[in-house]
């Protein structure tokens, strides 16, 4: 297809982004959308840029590119505690764009967008001569005084994880151009689980209400549980003993982990999970993994909060461990 004979702007926006649009996009036709939170509420907001060759492969499934771009958003409003209201979009378009990628890439965002009550409200397209760049801001809401910061931690409150640790790192090793060799020890069940794992993360947004009532503080895990883990530790000015073993690994991972035992500290340390960390005093916590239960996701006690600032004693099979590096560095 001729530069020419694409839709131009406007036309764009008309064909594609406003059917995906939510009551506050205003049609798009306006400068801006328009959100009204509940008496009572706090708008909670959350901002995300993805760029290909960084953050995705440039040849990924556009309908996978445009999941991603809103369930990294949506994982942070998760841990906040917030509900999804709405998001706006910033796409700026390579040279060479297609219309059927880019009703590719609307298809993915849609699909999440309406599994999470979470409409487009807004945005901007652009073009661009550098890589495909994409950027979301996500707003939710949450009851004035009940977001869940990362500070909120307290000697004694017990480490809690959702979901399973490593898959986003390792689905992108399976994913990838450069496969090593491990990656043929995996039956292809474990290797689609992987894979898809990378390309499709959980935002847990469903557990959000039950952050808000038990949790003292939470973030989501994007750049490896134990990184993140010491950005929440430095937040709240608190140390922890964490227990590796305890560690919620799914099946696909332990079957790699058999293969090469090196990928143990990939799951604790690779980014792309997108699931969320928490801690709970002793007597909510029950609660906190009840309500999990009750949203059908796993929700599972590693560790323990210590007083001492920035001090984090990792255990493995009894013994001490340590990390080099804790986690993916944006730069």
């Amino acid at each position: 297809m001729s530069e020419t004979s694409r839709p131009g702007e406007f036309e764009l926006i008309a064909r594609y982004f406003a059917p995906i649009a939510g009551p506050g996009g205003l049609g798009l036709l306006d400068d801006a959308g328009l959100l009204r939170p509940g008496r009572g509420y706090e708008v909670v907001v959350t901002a995300d840029a993805l760029v290909a060759g960084v953050h995705f492969f440039a040849d990924d499934p556009p309908e996978a590119i445009g999941w991603k771009a809103l369930a990294v958003n949506l994982s942070d409003l998760a841990a906040k505690g917030a509900k999804p209201e709405g998001f706006v979009l910033t796409l700026a378009l390579p040279r060479g764009w297609t219309e059927a990628w880019l009703a590719g890439f609307v298809a993915g965002l849609a699909r999440i967008a309406e599994a999470a009550a979470c409409p487009l409200i807004g945005g901007d397209t652009v073009s661009t001569a550098g890589p495909l760049t994409l950027s979301i801001t996500a707003f939710g809401t949450v009851p004035a005084g009940r977001m869940v910061r990362r500070s909120g931690a307290k000697p004694g409150d017990v480490v809690l994880v959702s979901g399973t640790m490593g898959d986003g790192a390792l689905g992108l090793k399976v994913h990838g151009p450069d496969k090593p060799g491990w990656v043929a020890a995996l039956v292809s069940e474990d290797r689609a689980f992987l894979i898809d794992r990378y390309l499709h993360p959980q935002s847990r947004h469903a557990l959000a209400t039950a952050l808000q009532r038990h949790a003292s503080a939470a973030m989501d895990v994007s750049d490896g549980l134990v990184g993140d883990l010491a950005k929440l530790l430095r937040a709240s000015g608190v140390g922890a003993e964490i227990t590796l073993d305890a560690v919620p690994l799914s099946s696909a991972v332990r079957a790699a982990v058999m293969a090469d035992p090196a990928l143990a500290e990939l799951a604790w340390t690779g980014g792309d999970d997108y699931e969320i960390l928490c801690t709970a005093s002793e007597g909510e916590y029950p609660a906190l993994i009840a309500a999990a239960k009750e949203a059908m996701l796993p929700l599972t006690p590693i560790g323990r909060i210590t007083a001492e600032a920035g001090v984090v004693e990792y255990r493995e099979k009894g013994g001490l461990r340590s990390f080099a590096q804790g986690s993916f560095s944006h730069f």
